[in-house]
């Protein structure tokens, strides 16, 4: 039998010249897309009336717009149109570097454009007109419907990466909905609560409100264009799960969950702790109702988006909603030992800890029955639950650490430092109190990954008679890999389809497992088609071509 040669094809060398030709003509083309834009918006600021035209005013400036909008414009115009020509070829509109640069540059213009056209408007209410804010804004509007538009071109828009822009649109969107939402109703609220105290001096309590609904009014209209009108909701991309799950459940219940305890604390305040005045006790309360509502409102219609996707990532909502009212029991235990501790050392300590008490009481009380609501409610034989476990284990460790050391470092202080008050129960109250709540946490739940593991096993059908699977599917989570390795034994290697007309959509872990029980082979073939069907294949061993 001839020996063959190494299999090195020119085509490859060919591949890897575009790659690098594509992301170089990219990077340039992004850098001369914002040094003109940043050129044009000086020159419309003057225009505007921002500054004086004339030379002499600001010669410098001047020059610097002038030389960004006519030397790098004319030049990315160039680049664009060599680039455009050839996004003809199927090969460069489906490269990722175009999906890349149309995903970059159209949230940078989105950022942009509209921080600066909503500062402008916010800023009129008070007699401030910012005519370079708002330039700066018409321009990088431009910029972000010029690429928009290519972005949805029927024959050159990027067909890898489509919906990146989208969905880091909606969620930029909704950020600044929240964040100004909350200041809008806080407003409103503390004019309630604090009638005419909660008055700045020389400003109307109205305007500050209004510039807020403005910014809130400007991110809801923002995350409805790419939710709803380009179709962001649609998408089951892994990213998008990702943006889902990070604002409509970590955020959410962060914000309700502390606007709730803050209102429980204020109130508690109010009914045992009279050592401030009555002002200062119902000053966070208007922030904290504002908070309570945008957080429930985002949890609850995100709730009802989760629905339409799969259960792994229903099942991932629910165990972050657990961890995140963890945390705040956790950190609730702490602050009762903590302020309990105080409270043995009053005179030394120097200040009543009633209020540290209440607040984490109303930190307790708010965090622990949320955490087992969601907690009782996760299914127990799903990888995810055993991830959940791990993570808890890892962050348990690094914080019982860290408070170890404050107590080793405040206990050696205490000895040999002279100058150190002498007593050491005041010194290490606050590290003791965070290491005794992470012990208990981290003890409960090493109970539960303890007592799971037999179950689990028992759950999924074992079959050592695979030698190895491959997946091919639109995207697999590393908990569908690991449950089909755990039922098999076997290795597993995954394909990505290129064909599925909706990447994202996959077949639930147990879904894959049942499908290869009683499956016998050495190899063995899943595909996940797109609309989540699964089929098995048993294969013969691969045979070399040059085999006789």
């Amino acid at each position: 039998m001839a020996a063959t040669e190494p299999y090195a094809p020119a085509s490859v060398t060919g591949r890897v010249q575009g790659t690098v030709r594509r992301i170089i003509v990219y990077i340039l083309l992004f850098a001369l897309v914002t040094t003109a834009a940043i050129g044009l918006s000086g020159l419309l600021a003057r225009l505007l009336g921002e500054r004086d035209v004339i030379a002499g005013g600001d010669p410098s400036g001047l020059a610097l717009s002038l030389a960004f909008t006519l030397i790098a414009g004319p030049l990315a115009v160039l680049l664009w149109v060599f680039t455009w020509k050839r996004l003809a070829e199927p090969q460069e509109r489906s490269s990722v570097a175009w999906g890349l640069y149309l995903a970059g540059m159209s949230t940078v213009a989105l950022i942009t454009s509209s921080t600066a056209l909503l500062d402008a408007a916010a800023s009129s209410l008070s007699g401030d007109w910012r005519g370079e804010r708002f330039a700066t804004g018409l321009v990088w509007a431009l910029v972000w419907g010029w690429h928009r538009w290519m972005l949805r071109h029927p024959l050159k828009g990027a067909t890898r990466l489509a919906g990146v822009a989208d969905v880091i649109g909606f969620a930029f969107g909704l950020s600044i909905a929240i964040g100004a939402g909350i200041a809008a109703l806080g407003g409103l609220f503390d004019q309630v609560i604090l009638g005419s105290s909660a008055m700045t001096v020389g400003d109307p309590w109205w305007r500050p409100v209004l510039q807020s609904a403005i910014w809130a009014a400007g991110g809801v209209v923002i995350w409805w264009w790419h939710w709803r009108r380009a179709g962001a909701e649609r998408l089951r991309t892994t990213f998008s799960g990702v943006a889902v799950i990070a604002l409509g459940v970590l955020v959410a219940g962060v914000l309700a969950l502390g606007g709730a305890a803050l209102v429980l604390f204020v109130l508690l305040r109010l009914a045992f702790d009279h050592t401030d005045p009555l002002r200062v006790l119902l000053e966070p309360l208007g922030p904290a109702i504002a908070a309570v509502l945008i957080g429930a409102l985002l949890w609850v219609y995100h709730q009802a988006a989760l629905a339409s996707r799969s259960s792994a990532a229903r099942h991932t909502a629910a165990l972050i909603a657990s961890g995140v009212a963890l945390a705040f029991a956790a950190s609730g235990i702490g602050v009762v030992v903590n302020a309990t501790l105080g409270a043995l050392t009053p005179v030394l300590a120097g200040s009543d800890t009633r209020t540290l008490l209440l607040g984490g009481i109303s930190s307790l009380v708010v965090g622990a029955p949320t955490w087992w609501f969601f907690w009782r409610g996760a299914d127990p034989a799903t990888p995810g639950r055993r991830v959940y476990l791990i993570v808890i284990f890892g962050i348990s460790a690094v914080v019982a650490l860290i408070a170890l050391l404050v107590i080793g470092f405040r206990i050696f202080e205490f000895f040999f430092d002279s100058a150190v008050p002498a007593n050491l129960l005041d010194r290490i109250r606050a590290p003791f109190g965070l290491l005794l709540a992470t012990g208990l946490v981290a003890g409960y739940h090493f109970t539960v990954w303890r007592r799971t593991r037999p179950a689990v096993s028992e759950e999924i059908p074992v079959s050592r008679a695979i030698g190895h699977v491959t997946l091919v599917t639109a995207g697999a989570s590393r908990g569908e890999v690991e449950a089909i390795r755990a039922a098999t034994g076997a290795g597993v290697t995954v394909w990505n389809r290129l064909d599925s007309p909706e990447p994202g959509i996959l077949a639930d872990a147990t879904q894959l497992v049942a499908a290869l029980e009683g499956v016998v082979g050495e190899h063995v073939l899943v595909v996940v088609g797109a609309d989540a069907s699964i089929e098995v294949i048993p294969v013969a061993t691969r045979v070399r071509s040059d085999e006789r």
